[in-house]
């Protein structure tokens, strides 16, 4: 909104121009959403406790768990909006990626707050049960993949890439849906799964958006595209507010949700935010880059489904004492923040190395 407010005054007066530039418009969404998240948060968790939006513990969890039995949840909204204001201030809403990602991000907020919902109402950790959980984000994915692979107007935004490799890339096709919805869906299980600890899981996605929003910006400039042997996508660079939106968001919210938690995201927050990263690497064609730089969100996943098949076909004995993966190194004796730290610290060497992805080729 404040960028056609520019576009329209710079006519009259020249200063304005400088907002129209990307890259001051970018910084402007990390401030804004910053300044919402410290603006309205302490507001927020007020009503969060008030309303005993408390969050329920498993019993099954590590015991150390139970005492933040109770502490608010669904402090997701406050991201959420964050990410909405900032985008809509300051990006360009005529185009179509930015609706993309904001459609994505609030549809599977919708879901993960239907299933905060139910935890609180029912006092159930379980939540909305997972058939009718992965049938509304199945239909979120599939029906976006959809409509980015119909609305694509050229062949690079159905192409499949690899970093590291120069000149090499596969025309998905119809393809493209399934694999579009697969990264999604799978971001946004796999950055929900993560979220077990305090901080343990925003952290890593405020550092993956701000790389992905450094691929936008290059893949939206024609020259340096072409420098760096990456897909030149025309109009993607408008994602990197999007991204830095996000950063801004996280590191607001993190202000609050930093060891000890004063709220948790939950499940809104969560699988939004899982969701928003997927459909940003699918937009500028870095699919295989998000894996390496989540990679904390992939192992984290792997443990589970590592967890589930041994249990099952080995007559119940387990790899993991307990999954997702921060969980056995709870069990194992590590304190809290050690792991938190420890996951940030793995989480910036692999986003470095997805950076690297850049100019190695």
């Amino acid at each position: 909104m404040l960028y056609h407010l520019a576009e329209f005054l710079k006519q009259y007066v020249s200063g304005f121009n400088a907002f129209t530039y990307l890259t001051l418009r970018s910084v402007l969404g990390v401030l804004t959403a910053l300044i919402f998240c410290f603006s309205f948060g302490p507001l927020l968790i007020e009503r969060l406790y008030r309303f005993k939006f408390g969050q329920p513990v498993r019993s099954d969890g590590p015991q150390s768990h139970l005492k933040k039995t109770g502490t608010p949840t669904m402090g997701g909204v406050l991201i959420l909006g964050a990410i909405s204001v900032s985008t809509l201030l300051w990006a360009d809403l005529r185009n179509r990626f930015v609706w993309f990602a904001l459609i994505v991000t609030l549809a599977f907020g919708a879901v993960g707050f239907a299933d905060d919902y139910i935890k609180i109402k029912y006092k159930d950790p379980k939540g909305l049960p997972a058939r009718r959980k992965y049938f509304w984000l199945s239909l979120a994915g599939f029906g976006i993949a959809t409509l980015m692979y119909w609305t694509a107007s050229t062949p690079a935004e159905t192409m499949l890439f690899f970093p590291f490799i120069k000149h090499v890339s596969i025309s998905l096709g119809l393809f493209f849906i399934p694999w579009a919805y697969l990264v999604i869906v799978g971001s946004s299980n796999a950055v929900n799964l993560t979220d077990g600890l305090d901080g343990l899981a925003i952290m890593p996605t405020v550092l993956v958006a701000s790389a992905l929003a450094i691929f936008a910006y290059a893949s939206g400039n024609a020259k340096f595209a072409a420098y760096l042997s990456i897909p030149y996508i025309s109009g993607i660079g408008e994602l990197a507010i999007f991204c830095t939106a996000i950063a801004g968001a996280g590191l607001g919210f993190l202000w609050f949700n930093a060891y000890p938690a004063q709220v948790f995201m939950g499940d809104v927050g969560a699988l939004a935010l899982g969701a928003a990263l997927g459909v940003v690497a699918v937009l500028v064609r870095q699919e295989f880059v998000l894996a390496i730089m989540g990679g904390i969100f992939v192992a984290e996943t792997v443990s589970v489904a590592l967890q589930v098949l041994y249990f099952k076909y080995s007559g119940g004995k387990r790899i993991f004492r307990m999954a997702p993966l921060h969980h056995h190194y709870e069990l194992k004796g590590w304190p809290e923040p050690k792991i938190i730290v420890r996951f940030w610290i793995i989480t910036l060497i692999l986003v470095l190395i997805g950076l690297a992805s850049l100019k190695v080729r």
